[in-house]
């Protein structure tokens, strides 16, 4: 609850407002500190409305506290500080950096598409989707979990072990009275860990050997679960295209807009030396000559 603390910080402004004649108690200070101000907006507005009284008042005592050695430490480290003019040209130059990305990102988003066309991701992965390497494995299939004491238990058993057309539709028209849990990845690539939580194994090996017969079984005390694997890659095999296109997505936009910014910068500049808003002084000093200097003798 709010309530507390407001009463608190209205106290407060109320005796800074006596002090300074302020006719806004929401404005009025609840502390100073080397001349600068903390007002009671900004301790109310810090302080959520869902905390009771007492944790209120303390976070309030808190807010204040922390502002005032800031302003403390501040002061003392203006005071204290023998290279205060290396400091501002550092802020300068860190808000002259802010400043022109800022800029450069707006330029981007007004003008440039970065959506790479499905010819140039496909032309880097032929070039570069060998060193793209699988961090883990992973699997195409489905699986379907089922009571141990289904009746169908024995006929989903061979639909899964098949996996064609006629199975699926046989899973499908059955498995909502005859099973527990059902998940289609066969046009999409599951990593293994995923699916081995969804197991009572722990380990990748069952599933490894059971690739070759593109079917695995393992049952627990109340479940029996039937996969089908219809395709797998071990990890540090080259990403397959779709798990590989977003990265590859993402590579070729960063390219995209930093060569964008290159000639954006580079038009800039040519376009201001022939306007003269650029003028170059002693251009026959070697330091700024395109020709390299002479070599000494």
């Amino acid at each position: 609850m709010k309530t507390a603390i407001l009463c608190v910080l209205l106290l407060f402004s109320m005796l800074q407002t006596c002090r300074k004649k302020s006719v806004d108690n929401h404005h009025a200070a609840v502390a100073e500190v080397e001349g600068q101000f903390l007002y009671y907006d900004d301790v109310a507005k810090a302080i959520p409305s869902d905390i009771s009284s007492t944790d209120s008042i303390e976070m309030a005592h808190n807010i204040v506290r922390k502002w005032a050695i800031d302003v403390l430490m501040y002061e003392n480290a203006k005071r204290n500080t023998p290279n205060e003019e290396e400091i501002e040209k550092m802020v300068q130059e860190y808000r002259k950096s802010l400043i022109i990305h800022q800029y450069q990102q707006n330029l981007i988003d007004q003008r440039l598409n970065t959506d790479p066309r499905e010819e140039r991701i496909e032309a880097f992965y032929k070039q570069y989707g060998s060193q793209m390497l699988l961090k883990e494995p992973v699997i195409k299939g489905f699986l379907l979990i089922t009571p141990k004491a289904s009746p169908k238990l024995k006929d989903m058993r061979e639909w899964v072990r098949r996996g064609n057309t006629q199975s699926l539709e046989n899973i499908e028209k059955y498995r909502f009275q005859n099973a527990v849990g059902f998940e289609y990845f066969v046009d999409a690539w599951m990593p293994l860990a995923s699916l081995l939580k969804k197991l009572p194994i722990q380990t990748k090996e069952p599933i490894e050997k059971a690739v070759r017969q593109s079917f695995y079984e393992v049952s627990d005390s109340l479940h029996t679960y039937l996969l089908h694997i219809n395709d797998y890659l071990p990890s540090d095999r080259p990403e397959p295209y779709e798990l590989a296109k977003e990265k590859i997505t993402n590579i070729i936009r960063m390219q995209m807009k930093a060569d964008y910014i290159v000639s954006f910068e580079s038009d800039l500049y040519e376009e201001a030396l022939k306007e003269g808003r650029i003028k170059i002084y002693r251009k026959e000093d070697p330091l700024l000559s395109k020709e390299e200097p002479a070599p000494k003798p």
